[in-house]
């Protein structure tokens, strides 16, 4: 996605959180380095400090996103995705089973809108 999407025109941002099975335990500079170790941290990618994504400590990023979307629903697991314009509105919400290359569409979808 990022080789698609140059960074002036697509950003991914990620959230690790350790709420689905433990599968984050280490600290925030832990988990940022085991991403930079394989090539995920970089130009068009930035990695957050980890967050909840849902429950009573959930970070006021998810809450607007989920409030947003249309779909309040808790995060069923690892890697729920949210596609957020420009102008900070929410595209869409997608399933973590959704790929990241299943979001190609929506994507183009998305950063088509800025040219009509």
């Amino acid at each position: 996605m990022l080789q698609k999407y140059p960074a002036t025109d697509f950003t991914i941002v990620a959230f690790p959180c350790n709420q689905f099975g433990g599968q984050e335990p280490g600290s925030n500079a832990e988990v940022k380095a085991f991403a930079a170790a394989r090539g995920f941290v970089g130009k068009g990618a930035l990695l957050m400090d980890k967050v909840d994504v849902n429950g009573p400590n959930m970070s006021p990023v998810y809450q607007y996103l989920k409030v947003a979307s249309g779909d309040t629903s808790d995060i069923g697991w690892n890697f729920g995705k949210f596609l957020v314009r420009p102008d900070g509105t929410v595209f869409g919400r997608y399933a973590p089973t959704t790929s990241p290359l299943g979001l190609d569409k929506f994507v183009a979808e998305m950063l088509a809108e800025r040219t009509k």
